[in-house]
């Protein structure tokens, strides 16, 4: 039996197999296109294979043997005395699995977008104009003409000049599953999203941290109580937070590394984690000839639907420098196929973002702060309930945490969320759905929650914001 080919079907290609490009090749098979999707690494891009599944699947470790290590307040006694008796990380097993799993994952990708009839070309691509992609195989060069390109080529991680990543010693964010022994001293630059989610995470595995921040609180810009909580938790864990000290130099020395601060004080250790940023992969892509116009900063510049300022050329992911998020990166791609496809869409709306930071505790949040309350742009009404008072938190053992909901001034719409505790990543998504469906603080209180539960102190939370009429 021979398959009919509809020569009529739009041919989308797709420069990048990181969430934004997969997601979005998913949804052009499913809508009839032809797609090509061009990936140089494997499926799943960098969010896959050396970033988000792999640092999440570490974060989980530690998270176990931080609950392990408190198991005692529980009453959970382990046989034998003194080292016998406690957890140790062994790196080697965990960067085996770690790494074993994020390969896995791009494998099960491969082969659903292979179950679509997706195309798939391992290999470098760059733009020759807006309709043509160029890619280096193996095999060698080829050429993919197309109806429409998305561009989901993502970032890589940025690097100081005075602290060259060796691999061994001083290590990036993709080099860091390379160690088959724990740090005995990890010293991280760079008090981000990255930085803190590594000092969090190898804390818990055992090492002594630690972290040098530039600025007054560690997670710059976001939730203020959120970070001072985990400031709180890192004090009390042992991590050594140097904030507003900014890492002017990392050098390797005979048994670790040093770092020396901008005052001209030294910092010593074992290893260092370089957590700086990360640069967008547009250089050399063709950008220019394509008629694509970058930001200052390197990225693409993209509307609300995803295009380019070249005809059929979209964009998606870290490459716009719109949100470093996985879950941003797939919302852009599915986007723009959408749009070219003439599907029913809708803008990216930034104010109804979720996001989570994986330390311990996590921390997420989602649409208006308080920062934005603070600045005019938005009136509204908070309030804070500490996960101290919630009976499944009790049962726990969950000392750190709470829940912030932010409701319009006046309407009660809920507007933004904060939830720091276990498993925030899972808690934001009913505050998540209230900001995207607009729902009242009223609608949240009074849809049920299951006693005991973390859940319940988001109802209790919205209680809290309702209005006598």
């Amino acid at each position: 039996m021979t398959t009919q080919v509809d020569f009529s079907a739009p041919r989308i290609a797709i420069l990048g197999g990181g969430p934004g490009g997969y997601e979005a090749a998913m949804v052009a098979a499913s809508l009839g296109a032809h797609v090509t999707i061009v990936e140089r690494a494997g499926l799943g891009g960098s969010a896959v294979l050396t970033d988000v599944v792999p640092s999440k699947t570490l974060i989980a470790t530690a998270d176990l043997m931080t609950r392990v290590g408190e198991a005692d307040e529980l009453g959970v006694k382990f046989d034998g005395d003194g080292t016998a008796s406690k957890p140790r990380a062994d790196l080697k097993h965990i960067n085996d699995r770690v790494l074993t799993l994020a390969h896995g994952q791009s494998d099960d990708i491969r082969a659903g977008l292979e179950r679509l009839g997706v195309e798939i070309v391992i290999g470098s691509g760059k733009l020759l104009d807006n309709n043509t992609i160029e890619v280096l195989t193996l095999e060698g060069t080829r050429t993919i003409d197309a109806d429409a390109i998305l561009l989901a080529v993502g970032a890589h991680p940025r690097e100081l000049p005075t602290a060259k990543p060796d691999g061994e010693r001083i290590l990036n964010w993709a080099q860091i599953y390379n160690l088959d022994e724990l740090p005995e001293e990890l010293i991280v630059v760079g008090s981000g999203v990255t930085g803190a989610e590594f000092a969090s995470a190898y804390n818990g595995l055992g090492s002594k941290v630690t972290l040098i921040s530039s600025r007054d609180q560690v997670l710059p810009g976001e939730d203020t109580d959120a970070a001072k909580l985990l400031e709180g938790v890192f004090e009390r864990r042992g991590v050594r937070v140097l904030s507003k000290s900014r890492a002017n130099a990392v050098e390797r020395t005979d048994d670790g590394v040093k770092v020396t601060l901008g005052d001209g004080s030294v910092v010593t250790g074992s290893h260092c984690l370089v957590c700086v940023g990360s640069i967008p992969n547009t250089a050399g892509i063709g950008l220019e000839e394509a008629g694509v116009t970058l930001t200052e900063s390197g990225h693409i510049k993209v509307d609300g639907v995803s295009r380019t300022t070249a005809p059929n050329i979209y964009a998606a992911g870290d490459c716009t420098g719109v949100f470093a998020l996985a879950s941003v990166a797939a919302m852009q791609g599915r986007i723009a196929i959408a749009h070219f496809m003439g599907d029913g869409v809708k803008p990216l709306k930034l104010n109804q973002v979720a996001s989570n930071i994986f330390t311990s505790p996590e921390i997420a949040s989602v649409g208006v702060s308080e920062a934005d309350l603070a600045s005019g742009k938005y009136q509204g009404d908070v309030v804070m309930l500490s996960l101290l008072s919630n009976a499944r938190a009790k049962m726990r053992n969950t000392k750190d945490g709470f829940v912030k909901i932010i409701a319009r001034k006046g309407s009660g719409t809920v507007i933004g969320g904060v939830v720091v505790g276990p498993n925030a990543s899972e808690l934001i998504f009913p505050i998540s759905v209230a900001v995207t469906q607009k729902l009242h603080v009223d609608d949240v209180a009074s849809a049920f929650t299951v006693y005991p539960s973390l859940t319940g102190s988001i109802s209790e939370a919205a209680r809290r914001l309702h209005v006598h009429m």
